[in-house]
């Protein structure tokens, strides 16, 4: 070699790689990886990064950043390899998504995707996402053992024929989830002698409280059954409750926040067949928002039970609500109306008022249930129902009332008389 000869820079070492059907599709994490990581990146396919990420040379990896689009779906079994493959490599993976559906998207993060960046990407998300993932990691706490004391041991049937009882909150804070708690807990005390089977089912995938009103656990296996109900069965239903004192078998919403579309029309209607072949009554706490499987739960529900208050709120939102069902030519008259924090028998303006909004919504209010006051926080934040914190609460009587007439109606139907 001359003296005189220059020496090669070596080429940057490569710390992170973006992997996808093609990157040109996705200029704008282009220009934010150049940003980031200058040359320090490279770009690779799907076919091409399972064999990049065996070789030795991939454990140098900071992270590989999946940018996927709804063309991208059909292939999700391929990609949640990657991901596993990174993931086993100790390569954090960012998922960047384009117009994903969230069923997909909930799945991909399942899987061990790390972080997620819609795209567009937002300005300085990408620089935000990389920061993530340099920080010291905390290792995640497995999910706590579910008490015994807690753990279903009633065993399948497949025999039964159960009342599906859905209750639906005409506008939020109405006491739905009051009322379902307490309704199932009611109802699983109804007859000493021969106690009826019930479950209670937390459809409210978001933001379902009824863990908490009767202080269970929130468990993975939850969102297990429902992403896969396909394969579900009586047993592996029934292992998935949760025994509430002995008497109540409850289905918890997920342990976290899911799309309420991650469940279709077809998965509740198996979800609630299934409960039906093995309960007596299933009450179900709904979502406030209407969705596409609520159609399902309409059809199957033996009554449905509305919440609402005297307020604007909730006589707008029962006026939307019957003139949906009605364009849909769904079953309203299954509907059944609950208001909740009722006027004292005395208040004759406010039993006034009762009248008005029934007649202006053409509907009749079958019940009407007085405001329970502190009690009903209390027991809820005790993670007790009514019966147990304050049996001779107004509140409390009127719904032991409403599930000694559902009980009846239902007893007199199996003896046909």
């Amino acid at each position: 070699m001359s003296s005189n000869a220059m020496l090669q820079p070596e080429p940057a070492p490569i710390v992170a790689c973006t992997i996808s059907r093609d990157v040109q599709n996705f200029d704008l994490l282009i220009d934010d990886m150049e940003s980031e990581l200058g040359e320090s990146w490279g770009d690779l396919s799907f076919e091409d990064a399972a064999a990049f990420l065996d070789q030795p040379e991939a454990s140098q990896l900071e992270f590989v950043a999946i940018a996927i689009d709804d063309h991208d779906e059909e292939r999700l079994a391929d990609i949640g390899a990657l991901i596993g493959i990174a993931n086993a490599k100790e390569i954090d993976v960012i998922l960047i998504a384009q117009e994903v559906s969230p069923i997909a998207l909930h799945q991909l993060l399942r899987m061990g995707a790390g972080d997620f960046i819609p795209y567009p990407l937002p300005e300085g998300e990408l620089h935000n996402a990389i920061d993530r993932l340099r920080k010291p990691k905390i290792p995640a706490q497995a999910e706590p053992e579910v008490p015994q004391e807690m753990r279903s041991t009633l065993k399948a049937t497949g025999d039964r024929n159960g009342v599906v009882l859905p209750v639906h909150g005409i506008s939020g804070g109405t006491g739905a989830t009051t009322v379902a708690v307490n309704l199932a807990w009611e109802l699983a005390n109804i007859d000493k002698k021969n106690p009826p089977r019930v479950c209670l089912l937390d459809l409210d995938l978001q933001f379902g409280s009824v863990s908490t009103y009767l202080d269970l656990p929130r468990r993975d296996a939850v969102y297990e059954l429902l992403s896969d109900t396909n394969s579900m069965d009586n047993e592996s239903f029934m292992q998935a409750l949760l025994t509430f004192n002995d008497k109540l078998h409850v289905l918890t919403a997920p342990a976290d926040i899911l799309p309420l579309d991650i469940v279709t029309a077809e998965d509740i209607d198996k979800l609630v067949e299934t409960a039906r072949t093995n309960f007596d009554y299933i009450v179900i706490d709904m979502p406030t928002t209407l969705v596409a499987w609520t159609e399902s739960i309409l059809h199957q529900a033996h009554v449905y039970f509305s919440t609402l208050e005297l307020d604007m709120r909730s006589a707008q939102n029962a006026l939307r609500m019957i003139r949906a069902l009605k364009s849909e030519e769904l079953p309203y008259e299954k509907l059944r109306y609950i208001l909740n924090r009722a006027p004292k028998f005395t208040d004759l303006t406010g039993k006034g008022r009762v009248k008005r909004l029934a007649e202006s919504l053409d509907i009749v209010i079958e019940l009407q249930i007085p405001d329970g006051g502190k009690p009903v926080v209390q027991s809820g934040d005790h993670g007790l129902p009514l019966m147990e914190t304050a049996a001779k609460n107004p509140m409390r009587k009127e719904i032991h009332k409403l599930a000694q007439s559902i009980h009846e109606v239902n007893q007199a139907a199996e003896t046909g008389r």
